[in-house]
């Protein structure tokens, strides 16, 4: 058994809580076992949207299994720090100690680092207190512009809706992107992450972005890799003209859109080729007319010579890209 234990504080947003809480009770749903918990100080707790909560005064036996998630509140109702007390940080900081996972959302992170869990570690949280989490907390490495950050089983996120992200996220880590993905199914929520893939995928590594046109022009992508994209449908699909969607991708991705096709095309070919496929069949499956494109990206991205017929050489690079086409 897995127990999501939320920590509630006067004033939180209902999303903060209500996103993460529907993705482990729909993984519940699936015949995982998880079972939630919500306390704080008060059995009463108000939040911003007017809507009260009523949550546990006792805290649960917790195991390094567990998960205990702060979600965000206003912080102008007590200032970005909030009203947790130094009890509630201690019992954050001890079940990190002991192996256990700490998450937050939005300014949920100002829990987490008066408990001294974001000192030397990256972390984030909601554009508009990022600065101000920086400043009070120097110690900490406060990255812009991303969904969420994990390390070393301290996981903060963006907040708002960013919260759903992070918890699928974690179900996918503990068991595997495909339920994941079944419970972003279920959720209808849109999904940044592809159920079919490993969390290590280029579908995984170049969606840490917060721009809706260059997810749109992703979400194309990978669901139409191994076929010919104009730039001008991708640009179409992204609702911007094709000079700025190549300048967003390339911005927000490291990457052209033909050299995040090519990429996916060549993971997927590794994959094949992995379980059995000869060269020219996975670069045919892929996309590729013949296996000499194929080859050539193979060797470029690990910089080395062309791989033998039948190799499975991991991919480590990305491959070079033009941006006239995908």
């Amino acid at each position: 058994m897995t127990r999501v234990v939320f920590l509630l504080v006067p004033q939180l947003h209902l999303l903060d809580l209500a996103g993460p809480a529907q993705v482990f009770s729909s993984a519940a749903d699936l015949g995982h076992d998880y079972r939630l918990h919500y306390v704080a100080e008060r059995e009463q707790v108000p939040t911003v949207q007017g809507v009260p909560l009523v949550a546990d005064t006792r805290w649960p036996e917790l195991t390094p299994d567990d998960l205990v998630l702060v979600p965000g509140w206003r912080p102008a109702a007590h200032g970005p720090q909030g009203p947790v007390s130094p009890v509630d940080l201690r019992r954050l900081a001890d079940h990190h100690a002991a192996g256990g996972t700490v998450a937050s959302v939005c300014a949920g992170a100002y829990a987490l680092g008066r408990a001294g869990l974001l000192d030397g570690r990256r972390c984030t949280t909601h554009h508009e207190v990022q600065d101000d989490l920086a400043r009070r907390h120097p110690a900490a490495r406060v990255a812009r512009d991303v969904l969420y950050v994990v390390d070393d089983r301290v996981v903060t996120s963006a907040g708002i809706a960013s919260g759903i992200d992070v918890a699928l996220h974690l179900v996918a880590t503990r068991h595997g992107p495909g339920v994941a993905a079944r419970i972003a199914r279920t959720l209808v929520v849109y999904a940044r992450r592809n159920g079919h893939e490993q969390q290590a995928s280029a579908m995984m590594r170049h969606r840490s972005h917060l721009s809706d046109a260059v997810h749109r022009v992703q979400d194309l992508i990978d669901s139409r890799y191994a076929e010919p994209l104009p730039l001008a449908e991708l640009a179409a699909a992204g609702g911007v003209a094709e000079r700025t969607l190549t300048r967003l991708f390339r911005g927000t991705t490291g990457l052209t859109p033909l050299g995040y096709q090519q990429l996916l095309r060549v993971e997927r070919a590794e994959h094949l080729i992995g379980h059995g496929a000869t060269v020219e069949a996975a670069a045919r499956t892929v996309g590729f007319t013949d296996a000499r494109m194929l080859r050539r990206l193979r060797a470029r991205s690990t910089g080395s010579a062309p791989a033998p017929i039948g190799s499975s050489r991991p991919v480590t690079g990305t491959p070079p890209a033009a941006s006239r086409a995908a």
